[in-house]
């Protein structure tokens, strides 16, 4: 048996006996990944995805990558959001870094209600809003920023997401006790509904809090239907997968739903240092448009 032979055998023993990525369908995958999601797939991460996509192999009673790959070809869409969730991480909690909210709260909702007493719309963008634990917290503290100031003004939270299972959780609002540490105990018994019987051990979101938020598919890549403006986006540890030009293009894209003085969000491992000058970084990931 030769070198390559025993080396090929340890990796099939290694993978659990399923298909290996070979280097054709590998070099195919970072291709239609990068034109459809606009993330870079590097070397390095062959064996994250060959140990993530076997599920879908599996799901799909495929028996080689390669089936996969002519697949993707003969209908791109069907598949995309799966292979898009396999090969990301949706990495969401309630209230996660906490002093986007603290400056939401304790400055922009306030002065924007304000200034839109007389008519004026509020919009809120959560792109990237996977399970919905941010955009569901955004609706906490819009809710109690509205009740707080008797406002009646018409405000909305966008949620949208590329990964059809992470939106089904969202839309289904139903959320492990465990995985709700950052919400206060004062707002768990304002906004969830403790679940019995079946679902015992969940909590389900306020009807308020669904009344306030809207969940759609959408592909950060593709057109978008919604033309804005927003007052706030809130694009957290999504642009960790983009390169260089595609982080561009897409800052440009917000600044142009973004209003005059509106602000972008990012996560806490992300910077628009050296990619736009559209923005001001007036926080700690928090970036302002600047008024021309």
């Amino acid at each position: 048996m030769t070198t390559a032979a025993v080396s090929n055998f340890g990796a099939v023993v290694a993978n659990g006996g399923g298909p290996l990525l070979g280097d054709a369908e590998f070099q195919f995958l970072r291709d239609f990944v990068y034109r459809h999601c606009g993330i870079a797939l590097s070397e390095q991460k062959r064996q994250l995805v060959q140990g993530r996509l076997l599920r879908r192999l599996r799901a799909l009673g495929l028996k080689e990558f390669a089936s996969y790959c002519e697949l993707l070809r003969k209908d791109p869409d069907a598949e995309l959001g799966e292979l898009a969730s396999a090969i990301s991480t949706n990495v969401t909690a309630f209230f996660r870094e906490m002093h986007h909210y603290d400056l939401l709260v304790e400055q922009l909702l306030p002065r924007w209600l304000e200034e839109k007493k007389h008519g004026g719309r509020l919009r809120i963008w959560s792109a990237g809003c996977a399970t919905g634990e941010e955009p569901y917290a955004l609706a906490m503290v819009l809710a109690e920023a509205l009740e707080r100031t008797g406002s009646h003004v018409d405000a909305r939270i966008l949620a949208t997401d590329l990964s059809p299972q992470a939106l089904e959780h969202a839309q289904a609002g139903m959320y492990a006790l465990d995985r709700m540490e950052g919400v206060s105990t004062e707002r768990r018994r304002r906004w969830f509904l403790r679940g019995e019987g079946q679902y015992e051990g969940y909590a389900c979101v306020h009807q308020r809090l669904r009344e306030l938020v809207t969940i759609q598919p959408l592909n950060l890549l593709h057109d978008w239907p919604m033309r804005g403006p927003f007052d706030a986006i809130f694009c957290r540890n999504v642009v960790i997968y983009f390169d260089k030009p595609t982080k561009q293009r897409l800052f440009e894209r917000y600044a142009g739903l973004l209003v005059p003085g509106g602000y972008l969000f990012l996560g806490h491992s992300e910077s628009m240092h050296g990619l736009s000058d559209a923005f001001d970084l007036v926080g700690r990931t928090v970036y302002r448009k600047r008024v021309s």
